[in-house]
């Protein structure tokens, strides 16, 4: 397998190489031949726009002494269709699985119309891949009626069965907003309903089996088949409470962290649905440091435009934690170094990214922001202490994001977050310690998909100490969908029975109802 620390054209060459699209017209198409099915991983689309998806699979032929897939480019078929059957092919190409991106395939599909929906599949090596389900979005000036996506975070392997997914699959949806933990790095724990197969992730190998490991479950399988996902991760993706180029806790001491981080974000690329174009510098570029863009917006139509950010990759160091490193929680008065204006949890370019991209906040009805964890603050009960992992930890960017807020003048703003493995509904207000400050959106942080949390029972307490957030709940686990409309946005959080059993039951814990305008929450029930 050709090393990281091959030279920077020869990778760019091969990132090229590995997401053009060939004609099959006129040319013989070159065949392997697997042992088995190479699909195992399943089929995934993301990063949608007006007129083009990308379209994503890994080859995978596993033996006793490894992969048997040989160690030069497969050529890989897709096609595009508007039917399940694949009687009205729109569009077929060729794409490349690299050895050097695991044999992933990122096929980046342009030209294609707006606003539809269309079905595709692999072929490979008399192989074909399941079927999966896709969309373009709206053209920017299309008046567009209603929007459903799912939002979803964190997902231990080892906590619980991707049961959610099987009736997220079952929710009609347009799009999935992924949060973030879409893996974990640790070693095997106790106690699971089922096991991560190796040690704590370090180099690349280690995290590209344990991707295969999720991917190989088969409700997230098919919810991946079942429509586009907008992509962002937390800490789990690399380690634990990491932040940028700083190592995060738990897990053997690595000396090189930036190696580790370039084999995390690598293996992330080769099984995320993600554009090329993420890599600003190529694959070898992340060794020194450089980024995989995630950030971004998607505009869906004038109903919606949906930001998603990153706020791990780029942040400063938490302050104030005992150990030096990772996440704790303290009284903010005991911490000075909190207050510095200087830090950020964005990044100073994503930063001017975004204040740059709020300029036609008013070209939207609704203005709908995804990011990785809560974004208000939160008080924990029983005495003034803040987690500094999350927003809290940098109130100085979040100030200067809700001055942003403010000035672009935005309305009907909607924040979505992950990371705390609990429902949180709230309101974004511009001054959190003054409880008459206004008003300037709703907040709806999800639970897990799996991830365990401490099922906090205090909810009064946690509400009395919060009196932004409308609703909280600690120990149940699934997904919220959110329904927009030109008239209201209405949110239902949804979650499991048991996730420890993998027939569990979905239930509606909540539903929440926001009209145009109004920046109230009602409550359905």
């Amino acid at each position: 397998m050709m090393s990281l620390q091959i030279k920077r054209r020869q990778l760019l060459k091969a990132l090229a190489i590995a997401t053009a699209t060939m004609s099959v017209s006129n040319r013989p198409w070159a065949q392997v031949k697997f042992e088995s099915n190479p699909f195992i991983l399943g089929v995934a689309s993301g990063s949608p726009t007006a007129n083009s998806i990308v379209l994503w699979s890994r080859l995978i032929d596993s033996g006793i002494f490894g992969s048997r897939l040989q160690n030069e480019p497969i050529e890989v078929k897709w096609e595009i269709a508007e039917d399940a059957e694949f009687k009205k092919i729109i569009k077929v190409g060729i794409s490349m699985a690299l050895p050097e991106l695991a044999h992933s395939v990122h096929a980046e599909i342009d030209q294609l119309p707006a606003n539809k929906w269309f079905y595709y599949r692999f072929l490979c090596g008399g192989s074909v891949s399941p079927v999966g389900k896709t969309r373009t979005l709206p053209a920017a000036n299309e008046f567009v009626k209603n929007l459903k996506f799912a939002y979803a975070s964190c997902q231990n392997y080892e906590h619980g069965y991707y049961t959610a997914y099987k009736y997220m699959a079952k929710e009609n949806l347009d799009l999935v907003m992924f949060l973030g933990d879409y893996i974990y790095e640790y070693g095997r724990g106790r106690n699971g309903v089922r096991a991560h197969d190796s040690g704590t992730l370090i180099s690349l190998d280690d995290y590209r089996k344990r991707y295969a490991l999720y991917k190989k479950d088969k409700y997230l399988q098919d919810m991946h088949a079942a429509c586009p996902w907008l992509m962002t991760w937390d800490d789990h993706e690399v380690q634990n409470d990491y932040a940028g180029l700083n190592p995060g806790t738990f897990g053997p001491y690595v000396s090189d962290f930036f190696k580790r981080r370039a084999s995390a974000y690598q293996a992330y690329y080769e099984h995320m649905p993600i554009r090329s174009s993420a890599l600003i510098d190529g694959i070898d570029g992340l060794l020194k440091g450089a980024e995989l863009r995630l950030y971004g917006n998607f505009r869906y139509g004038k109903l919606a435009n949906i930001r998603i950010l990153d706020d791990r990759q780029y942040r400063d160091p938490e302050v104030c934690s005992p150990a030096g490193i990772g996440s704790s929680v303290f009284d903010p008065a005991t911490c000075p170094d909190l207050g510095n204006t200087a830090r950020t949890i964005l990044g100073v370019e994503q930063e001017r990214w975004l204040s740059k991209n709020l300029g036609d906040a008013k070209e939207n009805i609704w203005n709908v922001f995804g990011q990785p964890t809560l974004f208000g603050q939160r008080y924990f009960p029983g005495g003034v202490k803040i987690w500094n992992d999350g927003w809290d930890g940098f109130p100085a960017a979040r100030n200067r994001l809700i001055q942003q807020l403010v000035e672009n003048k935005l309305e009907n703003l909607v924040v979505f977050g992950g990371d705390l493995h609990e429902n949180w509904v709230g309101y974004i207000k511009t001054d959190y310690d003054k409880p008459d400050s206004p008003i300037i959106g709703v907040e709806f942080c999800g639970t897990s998909i799996t991830s365990r949390s401490e099922g906090a029972n205090d909810v009064a307490q946690r509400l009395a100490r919060n009196p932004h957030f409308v609703f909280t709940e600690g120990s149940m686990k699934g997904y919220g969908v959110a329904e927009f409309t030109t008239n209201a946005l209405t949110v239902t959080l949804r979650v499991l029975d048991d996730v420890l059993k993998e027939d569990a039951v979905i239930q509606s814990l909540a539903q929440f109802k926001v009209d145009v305008g109004s920046n109230k929450i009602q409550r359905n029930y």
